[in-house]
């Protein structure tokens, strides 16, 4: 197994240390205003600082320094942290699009809220509240992202919008692929590189690359690299879905089958299989 280079545990680290301080600020002031507001940036915490590989941050200060960024320019790290926090909203949606029970080995929030709604004996549906108010927090934790981002130029924001619009959709195509069996290859790829692979790595490099200059001339070149590269994670992904160890990857395994999601490795399986395999994989 393969060290992780020093170069990315620094990057981690300095974001990891510029989330902490942003999201402890607004704990502290919103708290302050009032105290039921806890929980809400507890949550945030346990989600933006108490895990993930910090790819979308490294990627972003590797576009930023390609693109003749300084190493210790704080914009990259700020950049990095963005990513995280959009990341986080993302995942807060997510599992509650998925009905999913645990994320990175603990409870999800929507099911942490429920579980206080109905031990509190509050008025009212715990799902809904639960669901609710996962909700908001991963709203916030969107618009949290932007603050970080304000010595963006127009270039930079027009990527960071195009990028937002492109997650958005490649969730809906995903819902919609699990609604609709959808077992195409090459919609299934599709749905793969929007949902995930070009906002894990091509956009990172790209948003780098034009917070550090906005006249930059490499992006054609980062999709080069960032693209297949994207794709290659989010299918390493899928196949760790379903034979992966929930230990390992602090998600459970065999989601994706449950709910029917249209990966390339489930469309891929069915093009390559016999009638009787066939007949087996469309009842999983």
């Amino acid at each position: 197994m393969h060290a992780t280079p020093e170069s990315v545990r620094e990057v981690a680290a300095r974001v990891d240390a510029r989330l902490t301080a942003f999201v402890g600020a607004e704990s502290a002031r919103w708290t302050a205003f009032d105290p039921d507001l806890a929980v809400v940036f507890d949550e945030l915490t346990r989600m933006v600082v108490g895990g993930g590989k910090r790819l979308r941050p490294v990627f972003t200060y590797w576009g930023f320094v390609g693109a003749g960024g300084h190493r210790d320019d704080a914009r990259a790290i700020d950049a990095g942290a963005a990513f995280e926090l959009l990341h986080a909203f993302a995942l807060f949606h997510d599992d509650i699009m998925d009905g999913s029970v645990t994320r990175r080995g603990n409870t999800t929030t929507h099911e942490a809220l429920q579980a206080e709604h109905r031990s509190r004996a509050w008025a009212g549906d715990a799902r809904r509240f639960g669901d609710g108010a996962a909700i908001l927090i991963g709203d916030l934790s969107f618009v949290y992202a932007d603050m970080l981002l304000a010595s963006l130029g127009t270039r930079g924001w027009q990527m960071w919008n195009e990028l937002r619009v492109e997650l958005n959709v490649g969730q809906y195509l995903d819902m919609l692929g699990s609604a609709q069996n959808e077992r195409r290859p090459e919609k299934a790829m599709r749905i793969c590189r929007y949902k995930s692979g070009k906002y894990t790595i091509e956009r990172p490099l790209h948003l780098g690359a034009l917070l550090a200059d906005e006249d930059t001339t490499l992006i054609d070149a980062y999709s080069a690299f960032g693209l297949p590269l994207g794709d290659a994670f989010q299918l390493r992904d899928d196949v760790l879905g379903v034979f992966g160890e929930s230990s390992v990857t602090g998600k459970p395994v065999g989601d994706d089958l449950r709910e029917a999601k249209p990966t390339p490795l489930m469309a891929l399986a069915l093009q390559r299989a016999n009638d009787q395999q066939r007949s087996v994989l469309k009842k999983v």
